[in-house]
């Protein structure tokens, strides 16, 4: 009777555990991406906005990239609140790429109705010219340059993105 008494609480105690988290329902903030291209080896700043739709607090568990060279900002969990929106940031490295490259992330949760929401986004990489640069060329590379440049374009990782309609 003694050695059923501790198995008795470890099995009410598994029990009380088991509490369930309701789905709620998600929209991303256009789902499908077309980047406006960059260069080889420069980095793709990609800021995501979900918005909690639904009246259960949305926890995202895992964020899954469709490659390694995408990289999430800060790791860590995200909770939203009912009818508020959290801002991911991922950053894509194009180094190892060249063209048109396709990539998706995968945002896991309870999220209505399979648990998971999905962002898709592509960008042409155009690898860097085989051709000895000429003044202008040296010169942008100047750190006035890319000040003056950054100050009339904005950054070049906060390069803009186009959707379907």
């Amino acid at each position: 009777m003694k050695q059923l008494l501790p198995i008795l609480a470890f099995v009410l105690v598994l029990a009380g555990c088991t509490a369930r988290v309701q789905y709620t329902t998600v929209e991303i903030k256009d789902p499908i991406r077309h980047y406006y291209p960059i260069l080889q080896g420069q980095d793709l700043m990609v800021r995501v906005r979900m918005n909690n739709t639904g009246k259960v607090p949305l926890v995202v568990k895992d964020i899954q990239p469709s490659c390694g060279c995408i990289v999430l900002e800060s790791d860590h969990e995200f909770v939203v609140p009912p009818e508020r929106s959290m801002y991911v940031t991922l950053r894509y490295d194009s180094r190892k790429n060249v063209g048109k490259v396709e990539h998706s992330v995968r945002f896991w949760g309870n999220i209505s109705p399979e648990g998971m929401a999905e962002l898709r986004f592509d960008v042409n990489v155009v690898p860097d010219a085989n051709f000895h640069h000429d003044y202008e060329e040296l010169y942008d590379k100047t750190e006035s340059a890319r000040k003056l440049k950054e100050f009339l374009a904005g950054q070049d990782t906060r390069v803009g993105y186009y959707v379907d309609r």
